[in-house]
C-alpha cells in the first residue's frame, strides 16, 4: 500500500472544507483504532490456537489487519495536519480516545468466542470496505480497495469455522451457542452511524449503512442455517459506546500492554 501521501488527493471540496476535513479524520482514526484492537487481540491466540493450521490463519489475519491500521492511521495524520505519526496515534492516546466499537477489545475467551466475534465484525468490515472502494475521496478508495481482498478471506475463514462448530460435536456447538448468546449484542453498535458518520453519509463520502444491512443479513441467516444454528433474538439492550469513546474495562487492559514499550523508551524507533 502505497503511502497516502503518493495517492490521489482528497476532492478538492474536502480539501477546503476544515469541517469535512475533521470529519474525515474523525472516521478514519475510528476504522485504524477498530483494526488495531482487533489485530492485538487476535495475536494473543499466536502460539495457543487449537491446532498449528489455525494458529497461522489467525495470525495471517492480524497481520492484514495491523497493515490496512497502519495505511488508515497514515492517512488521518495527513488529515489532521498536526504533526502526528502512525505511532503517535497508536501509542500515545489514552482508552477515552479510542474509537473502536465494543465488540473488537472482548477478550479472545474460547476459541469459538473468538470465532463469533470475528464473524460478526468479518460480516461489516468487509461489506463496509467493497462499499468505500467507490468513495469519492481517493485515499480512503485505495486503501478499501487493497484491504477488501483481505477481508473476503477473513469472512470466508470465520463463516466456515462457524458452520464447523454448529454443525460439528455437541461441545463444539454448546460453545457456539454461548458464544453467540454473549456476543450478539455487541454486533449493532457496528451499523449504528455515528454524528460524524452521518454527516459523511450524507454527503456521499461513506456508506449508508442501511444499504449495507440486507447483504449483511443475507449473509448471517445463510451461514446460520448451514451451521444450523437458530439466529439470535435480537439482544433488547444492544451495546453501544465505543466509538463514543466508551469503553468496557478490557481495552484499558489492552493498550496497557500494547503501548508499553512506546510509553515505557518515548520516541523509541527499530
Amino acid at each position: 500500500m502505497d503511502h497516502p501521501a503518493d495517492l490521489q488527493p482528497a476532492p478538492a471540496a474536502i480539501a477546503h472544507a476544515p469541517t469535512v476535513r475533521q470529519q474525515l479524520f474523525e472516521f478514519v482514526l475510528q476504522l485504524a483504532d477498530t483494526s488495531l484492537v482487533l489485530g492485538h487481540r487476535l495475536s494473543e491466540w499466536c502460539g495457543h490456537g487449537p491446532v498449528l493450521e489455525q494458529d497461522l490463519a489467525m495470525a495471517n489475519i492480524a497481520l492484514d489487519l495491523l497493515g490496512e491500521t497502519r495505511s488508515l492511521y497514515q492517512y488521518a495524520a495527513e488529515l489532521e495536519g498536526q504533526g502526528r505519526t502512525e505511532d503517535d496515534l497508536a501509542y500515545l492516546r489514552p482508552a477515552t480516545a479510542y474509537r473502536n466499537p465494543l465488540l473488537v477489545e472482548q477478550p479472545n475467551g474460547d476459541f469459538a468466542h473468538t470465532v463469533v466475534r470475528q464473524f460478526l465484525f468479518d460480516n461489516f468490515h468487509y461489506h463496509l470496505l467493497l462499499a468505500l472502494k467507490t468513495s469519492p475521496d481517493a485515499p480512503l478508495a485505495a486503501i478499501a480497495e487493497k484491504s477488501v481482498k483481505e477481508a473476503a478471506y477473513h469472512l470466508k475463514w470465520s463463516s466456515e469455522w462457524i458452520i464447523r462448530l454448529g454443525d460439528g460435536t455437541a461441545e463444539s456447538r454448546q460453545r457456539l451457542d454461548k458464544a453467540l448468546a454473549t456476543l450478539w449484542r455487541y454486533a449493532a453498535e457496528l451499523t449504528m452511524p455515528t454524528a460524524t458518520e452521518a454527516a459523511l453519509q450524507d454527503l456521499g463520502l461513506v456508506p449508508d449503512y442501511r444499504g449495507m444491512k440486507p447483504a449483511m443479513d443475507a449473509h448471517t441467516a445463510r451461514v446460520l442455517a448451514e451451521a444450523t444454528v437458530p439466529a439470535p433474538q435480537i439482544a433488547p439492550f444492544a451495546q453501544k459506546g465505543g466509538k463514543a469513546g466508551q469503553h468496557s474495562e478490557h481495552l484499558g487492559y489492552l493498550l496497557a500492554e500494547l503501548q508499553y514499550m512506546q510509553r515505557t523508551y518515548p520516541g523509541l524507533t527499530w
